[in-house]
């Protein structure tokens, strides 16, 4: 025993040294790892107030422009129509007030007018005014009408019981020289008369040609005539030859009687 080395010694001898027990056996089992939560690169953290106010990333990118632009455009449209809409409303009393001055003034001017003349300007409050039909009278202007176009000779519309100057006629308006024009051209022609030769060529010398071609007159150098006057007993194509002369110079043509033209 004493020639034995110290790897020959028993292990049992040593404290703490126990055969394995086959009790202390276990099997373990292979457990596979639990899946990630989450797919993709992992995002750090970010700490602080800059992590804060920082928007999210917001995809996709192009529907999301589009919708924005969409977005953008209505709210132009509701912005048009908020104004459109305060703005009738901020404009409705005006509109109002407008149509009730309006109401006031045609029931001073009352209805029917009548239609006069400015014979003369008195002040500015009151005029010398006459009518087709009767006499001069002494009358009123409403202070609504524009002095600054009222002058001797104008055409005015008058109160149809007291006369007073209630309006002007625009666009100098005559009706009495409404009354006289020719609307509508007449159809007769030189080859409707007969036996009026000569008196045709100088209607056409003193007339149409003035009218068509002035250049022959500037030409010669002679001045053409301002009227022509026709004169003979009744019947003999005065006023044949007068509404021939209408359609070939085109110009305007108003019809009267002497009596007319002497006043």
């Amino acid at each position: 025993m004493g020639q034995g080395t110290p790897g020959g010694l028993n292990r049992q001898g040593f404290p703490g040294d126990r055969k394995p027990d086959g009790s202390d056996k276990k099997d373990k089992k292979f457990e596979p790892a639990a899946p990630p939560a989450r797919v993709g690169r992992k995002q750090r953290k970010q700490k602080g107030p800059e992590a804060a106010a920082r928007l999210p990333t917001v995809t996709p990118l192009t529907k999301c422009k589009l919708r924005l632009l969409k977005l953008e455009r209505i709210k132009d449209y509701l912005l048009m129509e908020e104004e459109f809409v305060a703005n009738q409303e901020r404009l409705k009393p005006q509109e109002e007030k407008a149509e009730e001055d309006r109401s006031k003034v045609d029931d001073l001017r009352g209805s029917p007018m009548s239609v006069g003349n400015l014979e003369e300007l008195i002040d500015e409050n009151h005029a010398i005014v006459s009518s087709s039909v009767g006499p001069e009278y002494y009358v009123g202007i409403l202070s609504f009408v524009d002095k600054d176009q009222l002058e001797p000779g104008c055409a005015i519309l008058m109160h149809n019981k007291v006369l007073s100057v209630v309006g002007l006629l625009q666009d100098e308006v005559d009706p009495m020289v409404s009354v006289m024009k020719v609307e509508k051209a007449p159809l007769e022609s030189y080859a409707d008369i007969g036996g009026l030769d000569s008196q045709i060529q100088e209607i056409k010398e003193a007339v149409e040609l003035p009218l068509t071609h002035p250049e022959l007159y500037e030409d010669i150098g002679i001045k053409p005539p301002k009227g022509v006057i026709l004169y003979g007993e009744p019947g003999t194509g005065k006023t044949l030859l007068a509404k021939v002369c209408i359609p070939i110079s085109a110009a305007r043509h108003f019809s009267f009687y002497a009596h007319v033209y002497d006043n």
